[in-house]
């Protein structure tokens, strides 16, 4: 997430309330995840498992639970509860704005594109030329939607990422500033919810068609032309490439990559990243050729048995 204009170290620690390590002039243009940082932006770290990864990340900004040496060309804010603080910046620079009406006045809307009732688009949306929404599909705030694009009743865009941090009084929400974008020529099917990223996006790529009760989690990017089918959980996280198609009910864990053109089969359970160009079945998960040659061994065993008897 950009910042509308670059801020300084000291501002930025000034709505924080924190000390800091650097210029107060040190620039600042936005705040990220570790795995979408660029320099000038701000990632957030509180176990010193993760220190040195964030210290090296491309952010330039490290908003830290402990004051530790700083890389050249880089900056600490210090803070005793980083994650708390990274929610204030949220709340800072996106906070909620309640909705006054079904389609806000700031939503742009392009020409032949049909709503039909009971539709509710939020704040800052954009919905491209040619495009159908069907009953009851919700947009939240920031949502972009390109041209051409069909999305069936009961589909939600842009819910809150399902990202939490344990304490001992209960679980404390990572705060989602990101937004959902959605490329020309999607097809999306009824009750899909894609959510939003924490700070950056979760895309679907142009051409790609998902099918019903999908669930795509935060900063999720599909590629182009995908094929997603009915009941698949994807989580938050995962790049999956151009032309992949994934059955029926499978299932992903987060921050995997699934490579172009891979087909993943029915009620599969994708634990780890997946070469492009082959066919994937089971939990966990291989090469379907070899998974199946594993299940028809299974069932000689009783024969086997049998024989050494």
């Amino acid at each position: 997430m950009k910042f509308p204009r670059i801020h300084t170290l000291k501002e930025i620690a000034q709505i924080i309330g924190c000390q800091y390590v650097g210029a107060d002039d040190f620039a600042v243009h936005g705040m990220n995840e570790i795995h979408v940082v660029e320099p000038g932006d701000i990632v957030f770290v509180d176990h010193p498992k993760y220190y040195e990864k964030a210290l090296q990340s491309a952010a330039t900004i490290v908003l830290i639970n402990k004051e530790v040496d700083c890389p050249d060309g880089k900056a600490l804010l210090v803070s005793d509860d980083p994650f708390r603080d990274f929610n204030v910046l949220t709340k800072h620079f996106r906070p909620f704005v309640a909705a006054n009406a079904s389609i806000a006045d700031s939503a742009t809307i392009g020409a032949g594109t049909i709503i039909q009732p009971n539709c509710f688009i939020g704040h800052n949306v954009t919905i491209g030329k040619n495009c159908l929404l069907h009953a009851n599909v919700i947009v939240y705030d920031n949502t972009v939607i390109g041209d051409n694009v069909i999305i069936h009743s009961g589909t939600v865009l842009g819910a809150d990422a399902f990202y939490y941090k344990k304490r001992p009084e209960g679980f404390d929400q990572l705060l989602s500033g990101g937004r959902v974008v959605i490329e020309d020529h999607v097809g999306i099917g009824a009750l899909c919810t894609i959510d939003k990223g924490v700070t950056g996006d979760t895309t679907i790529g142009a051409g790609t068609k998902i099918d019903n009760q999908v669930h795509v989690g935060h900063d999720t990017v599909v590629g182009k032309k995908c094929l997603i089918a009915s009941q698949t959980g994807i989580a938050g996280c995962v790049v999956i490439e151009d032309e992949v198609t994934l059955w029926g009910q499978v299932g992903t864990t987060s921050g995997i990559t699934i490579g172009a053109k891979a087909v993943v089969l029915g009620q599969t359970g994708v634990t780890k990243s997946i070469e492009g160009g082959k066919s994937y079945f089971g939990t966990p998960v291989e090469e379907s050729r070899e998974k199946l040659k594993q299940l028809a061994n299974v069932k000689r065993i009783p024969d086997i048995l049998n024989k050494l008897k």
